[in-house]
């Protein structure tokens, strides 16, 4: 369940580096300003990327149990 909530999260935040890379728009900052409720959010979304990489170094690349 961790892992589905992670890739839900590390997701959202693919689209928000899509948006900024191309649009130069950044959503989180839209959403909830420049202060710290967006560097809490930056930092789950860096835990949700550093637990998908946990598992695919657990699973040895193996995805199928997501």
């Amino acid at each position: 369940m961790i892992t589905l909530i992670a890739t839900i999260i590390a997701i959202i935040g693919c689209v928000n580096w899509f948006l900024v890379g191309v649009f130069t728009f950044n959503l989180v900052t839209w959403i909830f300003g420049a202060g710290i409720i967006a560097r809490i959010i930056y930092g789950i979304v860096g835990i949700a990327g550093f637990w998908l990489i946990y598992v695919l170094i657990r699973k040895r690349g193996r995805i199928s149990e997501i």
